[in-house]
């Protein structure tokens, strides 16, 4: 399928306040979330390489110990195996972007 319209795909909430649409390719999964003002992500890690770019908000992201708020247009590169977690300090809107394809995500 090579066009594929998002809002016909179903939301999935996986943390609370973080709701996401997926896209999956043979390689990657594209992940658009949708996160509410102060829902928070506990620390975690995969062996994905993951890029989160913001679209709308401000989201406090720390990776491996180091936090930084992200904005509209700034981008995040997470290194497979990294330690990160977040909070969204406003209603957000991010892609995160996963090499190789997130089967966890597929459910």
């Amino acid at each position: 399928m090579p066009f594929i319209h998002l809002n016909d795909l179903e939301e999935k909430e996986l943390v609370p306040g973080f709701k996401a649409r997926f896209v999956h390719t043979e390689n990657m999964t594209f992940a658009y979330w949708n996160i509410k003002a102060g829902a928070s992500l506990p620390g975690h890690s995969h062996p994905h390489e993951q890029v989160a770019t913001m679209f709308e908000g401000k989201f406090e992201l720390t990776v491996d110990g180091k936090a930084e708020i992200l904005s509209p247009g700034k981008i995040a590169v997470i290194p497979p195996n990294a330690v990160h977690s977040g909070r969204a300090v406003t209603d957000c809107r991010i892609l995160d972007v996963f090499y190789p394809v997130r089967k966890d995500y597929r459910k």
